[in-house]
């Protein structure tokens, strides 16, 4: 069922403008959009621009920052005061400039920054955070942007435009920065195997990898603090390549303090420290389970649309078996994995029930 008398408008339908509208259709908000490059369902096509924005309660701009100020010119003429306008670009200053220069005090508008994209909405990752920069020209539209997005089961983070592109320059910037240096290097690339803490740097350079190139060069080139933030950090890696060159072939043994043994008091700090490692991996289990169970939603709502039966005993039989095997290479106990999944599996029934 769609919400009444809301109507979202999104022009251009790439990868974020696609996932963003399996977001709205998910949380029944009606949406229409527009990409002269990109073949759209018909149920969601518009065919203009102006049929689009007439169309529209609220409209979101997922174009590259340098297309950004051309077609907001281009929309302007067609924006009524009643319609709110948000762009979901990776960068705030820019866009916002843009904004507050064409549209101005006429058309309320608002940048925002969805901090997710295709991938962890595919991986069905949460919470699902945006970025609203409070606009002073339009009081009301942050407001608005806010809701719009709590509508969508989004968490919501203020901040200023200068604000958001400094963190980012020093965050995903630098992350992008690093990875794209390691592609270029061939580092980390089609490796036998890893340590775990090159997993979470692993993903970002496929990320980098399979970027088309506009959303790199916006958050190296768009955002006016990534410049000095790859400087700062240039020179940090400088001074720790130095200071390891520096370092004597055999280091000698530091001054190590006397080995004290733990009294009953502070109890054993290997034994605390374990357990405390387990609570940690135990909140990821339950992280993994919550996102398990969106994407077995989400697979229900696959075949209700498509007709489909929903128990599928071949399918759970497969799973098991895989289970089975994977646990076998871990070398873990086949039987016991197999009883986890089962309880995984009537766990994600009640679910699907519950939300039925």
């Amino acid at each position: 069922m769609y919400i009444v008398g809301m109507m979202v408008g999104i022009v251009g339908y790439g990868r974020f403008g696609r996932a963003l509208g399996g977001l709205l259709e998910e949380a029944g908000v009606p949406y229409r959009a527009l990409d002269p490059a990109v073949d759209i369902p018909e149920p969601h096509r518009s065919p203009s621009l102006p049929a689009l924005i007439a169309d529209a309660t609220h409209l979101v701009v997922a174009v590259p920052v340098a297309h950004m100020r051309a077609l907001l010119q281009r929309m302007s003429p067609h924006l009524r005061p009643e319609q709110l306008v948000l762009d979901v670009g990776s960068v705030k200053v820019k866009p916002v400039h843009a904004m507050a220069e064409v549209l101005g005090a006429r058309v309320p508008w608002v940048g925002t920054h969805p901090l997710f994209g295709p991938l962890s909405l595919a991986m069905a990752e949460r919470p699902l955070r945006v970025v609203v920069c409070p606009n002073p020209l339009h009081p009301a539209a942050a407001p608005e942007a806010v809701r719009f997005f709590a509508r969508l089961g989004c968490e919501i983070i203020e901040q200023s435009p200068e604000g958001h592109d400094r963190v980012m320059a020093h965050t995903h910037a630098l992350t992008f920065f690093v990875a794209k240096g390691m592609v270029d290097a061939g580092s980390g690339l089609d490796v036998p195997f890893a340590p775990a803490s090159f997993q979470a740097l692993s993903r970002t350079i496929q990320l980098v990898r399979s970027d088309a190139g506009h959303l790199f060069s916006a958050i190296q080139h768009d955002n006016p603090f990534a410049r000095e933030a790859r400087g700062h950090l240039l020179e940090a890696l400088g001074n720790v390549h130095r200071e390891l060159d520096a370092l004597p072939a055999e280091a000698p043994p530091s001054d190590a303090p006397p080995l004290t043994l733990p009294t009953l008091d502070s109890g054993l700090p290997e034994l605390r420290e374990t357990r405390e490692l387990i609570d940690q991996i135990d909140q990821e289990l339950v992280e993994l389970l919550a996102r398990r169970a969106e994407l077995s939603r989400r697979a229900l709502r696959t075949k209700a649309e498509a007709g489909q039966p929903v128990p599928d005993p071949a399918r759970e039989d497969a799973m098991i078996a895989s289970r089975r095997a994977w646990a076998s290479e871990r070398g873990l106990e086949p039987d016991g994995v197999e009883a986890i999944f089962r309880a995984i599996l009537r766990f994600s029934r009640r679910d699907q029930h519950r939300g039925g």
